[in-house]
């Protein structure tokens, strides 16, 4: 899908439970918090990098787990335990020096549905609650966790154009 919203895309924002991850939270006996990450969706964060689309994260949750995935994605732009996500919207168009219009966010469940509603585009995965997807601009085919954020990825590079340039690069 080549949609236009899409070409002005510069930072792409996702929230983590049930985007980066299927949701699941693992805690051992030690209180330690793990999450699953999808490599599939770390390429595809990557290649947005690579070229020049900034990413960063909006959670209402911290965890170890998460701030050690952006560490190894190079993710700086982290905002976590943050209750309303929407409110948080103008710092980071503050400290972006970007347009509503040039950022997207992906979401999957109400807390989301804030910023979804003040991003240039919203996006749920597959799995989302109904209300999310009724507020989206697009609804991946994949599941949060199971390449959502990738397919994510892949759509802004085909508007921009870029896509089938990296692919030929990779052959």
């Amino acid at each position: 899908m080549n949609n236009p919203k899409l070409k002005d895309i510069k930072l792409l924002l996702l929230d983590v439970d049930g985007v980066l991850t299927s949701g699941h939270i693992i805690y051992s006996g030690s209180d330690i918090e793990t999450k699953i990450f999808n490599v599939k969706d770390g390429l595809g964060i990557r290649l947005l990098q690579s070229a020049g689309i900034d990413v960063g994260i909006v959670t209402g949750r911290t965890s170890e787990a998460l701030l050690n995935r952006c560490s190894d994605l190079g993710i700086t732009m982290i905002y976590d335990d943050i209750k309303a996500k929407g409110d948080l919207f103008d710092t980071i168009l503050s400290a972006t020096h970007l347009q509503a219009h040039e950022v997207a966010f992906v979401g999957d469940d109400l807390p989301d549905l804030s910023l979804m509603k003040k991003t240039g585009v919203s996006i749920a995965v597959g799995d989302a609650h109904d209300a999310v997807k009724r507020h989206a601009d697009f609804t991946t085919c994949k599941n949060g966790g199971e390449g959502a954020v990738r397919e994510v990825c892949e759509m802004i590079l085909e508007a921009k154009n870029m896509l089938e340039k990296i692919i030929e690069t990779c052959k």
